[in-house]
């Protein structure tokens, strides 16, 4: 291995950019690709968003950082006006996703602990789940290739299969069930190839966690704020969570993150029990309350949902022209999954030439998550350059 002062651990491509506007990235020749990628579903307002940017460089000029040694006003602001917009009734504050999840899961743990049912420690996951990278999210997954080299891994959680609540109601039959004190749950499966749950599941799930006294967690880090159509995806199920993670959308580039639950569930969450150096500081409190001064507009969900029919009408009608490549569109809201006969990542590396960012997903699945901001002129230039690229593309000498 070559030795170079980044640590080789991503497989990048030949796109460097270094300037964004709106929908567009440019690099510093000038090229242009239109971004349906939001820097994997965290760009919500695009690029450059002046209210975003503005509100950022405000905050950065007085005050980005003093540690939760002390009171940290922004805080207390955004969390009640996260607990105002949701089923919340207290939020930590973190970096990123697998923090948040991390956080969600020291919760549920310490929940039962506290209630003296220390034996029921273990969280039911899903297959195929994607919850981050730390040693203890990577657990939670039944994924190979995340997994590989890191066993032996903490043995804290157990994989079921997706979309099957048999599988869920014969777990908690057996012995195991007893151990259980969650389930952690994606409503919206993203790297796992944009497969949303179903109804009966979801709604399964809480009454399955009602029953047992136990908790239902949600990681909503690539499917929350508004990108299914909804604030988050679990209002379109009839369900609350008892622990939600967030993420992504809600810093609209900035890293932020957090983890909201309602009292019962964080009444183990003493002090001393968890803790973040950066978590919550001004700067990334600021930029979380410009998102939600944007997604929270009457308006803003319903263009969201128009522009998400008009992109699913739009990729359905292209599927035909190009049915050797393509087979067929799934998702919510403006978290959409192309479904491909063949590779998606090899189609998803030759679509960059034709001028458009994607992202891979398993299954075969090519996301497209383009910031919500986004007009019907962004639909017709992304069909119209998914068609070109369609057009030129030899799966054979692809792979």
């Amino acid at each position: 291995m070559t030795i170079t002062p980044l640590m080789p651990v991503y497989g990048r491509c030949e796109v460097e950019p270094v300037r964004g506007d709106g929908c567009y990235l440019y690099d510093a020749e000038g090229r242009e690709w239109l971004d349906f990628a939001s820097g994997i579903a965290v760009n919500i307002l695009g690029h450059s968003h002046p209210h975003l940017v503005g509100t950022i460089q405000k905050q950065a000029a007085t005050l980005m950082h003093t540690s939760n040694l002390y009171k940290v006003p922004a805080q207390q602001h955004l969390a009640e006006r996260l607990v105002a917009l949701t089923f919340a009734d207290t939020v930590f504050f973190t970096n990123s996703g697998a923090e948040a999840i991390e956080c969600a899961v020291k919760t549920c743990r310490s929940f039962h602990f506290e209630a003296g049912r220390p034996e029921r420690s273990r969280i039911l996951t899903f297959s195929n789940a994607f919850h981050g990278r730390t040693l203890a999210t990577i657990s939670a997954t039944n994924q190979e290739k995340m997994r590989q080299s890191f066993e032996p891994l903490p043995d804290w959680f157990t994989v079921l299969p997706f979309n099957d609540l048999d599988a869920v109601k014969a777990a908690m039959a057996s012995p195991l069930g007893a151990s259980v004190g969650g389930f952690l749950v994606e409503p919206v499966q993203g790297e796992g190839g944009i497969r949303p749950a179903t109804p009966e599941f979801l709604q399964g799930l809480r009454a399955i966690a009602d029953e047992h006294g136990i908790l239902l967690i949600l990681d909503e880090v690539q499917c929350g704020v508004a990108r299914s159509g909804t604030l988050f995806a679990h209002e379109q199920y009839g369900i609350t969570p008892d622990i939600m993670a967030i993420a992504k959308g809600i810093g609209g580039g900035f890293p932020v993150g957090a983890c909201l639950a309602t009292e019962h569930a964080a009444s183990g969450m003493i002090v001393g029990r968890h803790g973040s150096t950066y978590g919550g500081n001004p700067l990334a409190m600021a930029a979380c309350e410009a998102v939600l001064d944007v997604v929270t507009e009457p308006a803003f969900l319903a263009h969201v949902n128009d522009m998400a029919a008009r992109l699913r009408s739009s990729l359905e009608q292209m599927i035909p022209n190009h049915d050797d490549l393509f087979d067929s569109v799934r998702g919510m809201g403006l978290m959409m999954g192309l479904k491909l006969k063949s590779d998606s990542r090899a189609f998803v590396n030759h679509a960059r030439s034709h001028g458009i960012l994607l992202v891979a997903a398993g299954d075969n699945v090519v996301r497209l998550l383009p910031p919500l901001i986004i007009e019907e002129h962004h639909i017709r230039e992304c069909v119209d350059k998914l068609s070109a690229a369609a057009r030129a593309y030899n799966p054979a000498v692809a792979a």
